[in-house]
Parts: structure tokens; C-alpha cells; sequence
């Protein structure tokens, strides 16, 4: 028997079951790395690329993705800001693997509901999408009228016109669980 020889394969079995056992760890690291990120860091990681987004509704939507918080996430497109509902997507086309975590807590905490009453304070003309609708549904133009913890009243307008009480058709009592999409005019400041 040669002994060279025998303690270099011994030395080479070592060496690869080390490696065996650093690349699983490696793996395994990741994998737990993955199951702690939330959807909201994956789209903080794509903030600034074109995303395209499918929704359960059907609707499609395409555009820069400018704002992820913690429950909804803002498009913009050409002429329109989109602020879209996690639970309304089915599909995104276009995210980046890149994760990024929200370091404040004060933004972690910011949800729909803070941006819906932003909406509402602001008065801004917009229309409601449902997640029932078809992809072809026009949705309900209007102004927010109030927003509660898990729902909205939008008065209903015919587009262009003033929120004033003799302009109003009805308010429309609208769940959170029922948005699909909310869209306004692109002012860029969102």
C-alpha cells in the first residue's frame, strides 16, 4: 500500500465534505434569509424599475414603481398614479431579486388607510377600481369622503367636476378588501 497515496485521498474526501457541508450551509442560511422577507421588501428592492402587475380582478397595470409600503404600492404611468392593494395582485412581471427592508418603523407602520386619508384630505379626483370588476371596468370616479380603519366613502362625480353637495350622484361605501386599484391623475408627488 502506498501511503502517499492513501493520505491524499483521505485529505481530498475531507476537503470535498468540507465543501459539501459549506454550500449546504450556505443554502440553508439563504433559504431562512428568504423566509423572513415580506412583499413589501421585495418591492422596496425594485423601487424605480417598470413593473407590470396582474390583478384578481383582471386589470393590468404598467409603470414605474415609485412607492412599496407596508400593504399597497404606488405606479406611475405616463398620465396616472396607481396605488394598488397587495391583496388585489395575482402577478407581478419585472421585480428585481433584490430585497430591501424598511428600516423606520414610523414608515413600516404607514398603510393604506394613511394613504387613503392623504387622498381624502387632499380632495383629489379618482377612481376605484374593485377587485370584482372586469378588466375593461371603467371603475368609480369621485373624491374620498372619509376613510375609516377598513373602508372608504367615495362620493361619486362625473369626471372634471368640483366635490360640492348639489355635484354629488351618492357615496359609495367601499371595503378595503374590496379595492382593487385606485387611480388618480399623475402629479408626481406621491
Amino acid at each position: 500500500m502506498r501511503w502517499d497515496a492513501l493520505f491524499s485521498d483521505m485529505e481530498a474526501q475531507f476537503a470535498e465534505g468540507g465543501r459539501l457541508s459549506m454550500e449546504a450551509e450556505v443554502s440553508e442560511r439563504a433559504r431562512a434569509d428568504a423566509a423572513g422577507l415580506s412583499l413589501a421588501d421585495r418591492l422596496r428592492g425594485s423601487l424605480g424599475t417598470q413593473v407590470k402587475v396582474h390583478l384578481v380582478s383582471g386589470a393590468v397595470f404598467e409603470g414605474t414603481l415609485v412607492y412599496a409600503g407596508a400593504d399597497a404600492f404606488v405606479l406611475n404611468d405616463n398620465r396616472h398614479q396607481v396605488l394598488v392593494p397587495h391583496l388585489a395582485v395575482e402577478s407581478y412581471a419585472g421585480l428585481g431579486r433584490l430585497s430591501v427592508s424598511e428600516p423606520s418603523v414610523v414608515r413600516r407602520s404607514i398603510g393604506l388607510s394613511n394613504a387613503l386619508r392623504g387622498l381624502a384630505r387632499d380632495r383629489s379626483e379618482l377612481t376605484v377600481l374593485l377587485r370584482s370588476g372586469s378588466a375593461q371596468d371603467s371603475g368609480m370616479t369621485g373624491v374620498i369622503d372619509k376613510v375609516g380603519r377598513d373602508y372608504l366613502d367615495l362620493a361619486a362625480l362625473r369626471p372634471g367636476e368640483a366635490r360640492r353637495a348639489s355635484h354629488v350622484g351618492h357615496v359609495c361605501t367601499v371595503p378595503f378588501s374590496a379595492l382593487a386599484a385606485i387611480r388618480s391623475a399623475f402629479t408626481g408627488d406621491f
